[in-house]
């Protein structure tokens, strides 16, 4: 099931999808392309979290936030 996307670039898309694996549930954000036939296909670059990693990785990128500069 697809969550939602970003958009990279022309033909590129970070996709985020839940589905599930050997009877279990995961969260999955991958890189996709658009091929010649105009599919999304998914690339080799992402990760599959667990639910239980989900919270840990929402915090770290809350933390990764806080650094970033801010915008004036």
């Amino acid at each position: 099931m697809i969550i939602g996307e970003i958009q990279k670039t022309g033909t590129d898309r970070i996709i985020v999808t839940v589905k599930e694996f050997k009877g279990k549930t995961y969260i999955d954000v991958r890189n996709f392309f658009e091929n010649d036939e105009g599919e999304m296909v998914p690339t080799k670059k992402g990760v599959s979290l667990t639910p239980e990693n989900l919270d840990e990785l929402i915090r770290l990128l809350g933390e990764a936030k806080k650094q970033l500069p801010t915008e004036k």
